[in-house]
């Protein structure tokens, strides 16, 4: 932003405030000259049609309250789809950027007409809702750390938990933060593993910046890395998941495209099964128990195996507790 353009903002901002204004005192709160300050108000005048005006009990004021300086030729549904990004991203993202969101839409206000934003955000409230399910503990410094270390390509230090494992200390070029069914991800090289992994950003108990930096690894496609994975789970050898779904669950499966990979064979009497290719079985084992008695799995023999062995872990557990 130009120093004019701002100077220009501040004296619009100052000139709404409760304080009598001067040219002397404007020039005081910008640390300019008088003459700069009122070639400044001269050029708001002209340019913007400002209407500004100026009497000695008042100092310079607007005649119009409603005129804002137009630094955001946006319409209003640009101003909707602005304000509904901000609040969705807000929800998917916890407190990562809740400061920045509420100042940025704070002095986007500024600029509007009251009774403008004031509609529009009577508008967002009234038409759309974000009911996400549990919320997300996502600790600010540690995405913004995230966040520099990617731009700047800077290794990072982490200790990161895993629920049911010991806690691990690990070095991390970091590649892209994504989100994953609602959940933040880091993607990028594992010095201990030696290869991409993908980390539950929330789970990072401690990070520190590196002062080594880091080139991306040319064989990382990340366009084929993140088509391979299901849900959010890429380690593991491609292979061919079969799965069958009964006639009342088939409906929910047609409606959405859960894999690039994904072909459905439709079957006369309304079911279907559904084959996607993906690295890894955990997801899809979770998935698929989603869907209870409605699903089956036909393949890989592995991820049949661990189905099974899941259902009757579950119902021994059921049997355990009759009668309890």
């Amino acid at each position: 932003m130009s120093r004019k353009l701002e100077r220009l903002l501040a004296i619009d901002e100052l000139i709404r405030k409760p304080v009598r204004q001067t040219a002397l005192s404007l020039a005081k709160a910008l640390e300019v000259s008088e003459r700069t300050i009122r070639g400044d108000l001269d050029f708001l005048r002209d340019r913007f049609s400002a209407p500004i005006a100026y009497s000695r009990r008042n100092g310079y004021y607007f005649t119009d309250p409603n005129w804002r300086l137009p630094s955001i030729p946006l319409s209003q549904g640009e101003l909707f789809a602005l304000t509904l990004g901000a609040r969705m991203l807000s929800a998917y993202s916890g407190s990562a950027y809740r400061e920045q969101l509420e100042s940025a839409i704070e002095q986007l206000a500024k600029r509007l007409p009251e009774q403008t934003w004031v509609d529009l955000q009577q508008l967002t409230d009234d038409s759309v809702m974000f009911r996400l399910g549990a919320e997300l503990d996502l600790n600010p410094e540690v995405w913004q750390i995230l966040e520099q270390a990617c731009q700047h390509q800077q290794r990072v230090w982490i200790r990161y938990a895993t629920p049911g494992k010991p806690i691990s200390e690990r070095q991390l070029d970091p590649y892209v933060l994504h989100f994953s069914r609602n959940n933040p991800y880091v993607t990028g090289w594992c010095h201990t593993r030696k290869e991409p992994r993908w980390f539950r950003v929330d789970r990072i108990q401690t990070i520190e910046l590196i002062d080594e930096t880091f080139k991306v690894d040319p064989t990382f496609d990340r366009e084929a890395h993140f088509a391979s994975a299901f849900q959010h789970e890429v380690g593991g050898v491609p292979q061919e998941m079969l799965i069958w779904f009964d006639v009342p669950t088939a409906p929910y499966i047609r409606e959405r495209r859960w894999h690039p990979t994904q072909q459905i064979e439709e079957h006369p009497d309304g079911s279907l099964t559904l084959r996607f290719v993906v690295r890894g079985l955990n997801e899809v084992k979770r998935w698929v128990l989603f869907y209870g008695r409605g699903a089956r799995v036909l393949g890989p023999p592995q991820l049949v195996a661990m189905v099974r062995d899941e259902v009757e872990g579950m119902q021994s557990h059921y049997q355990q507790g009759e009668g309890q």
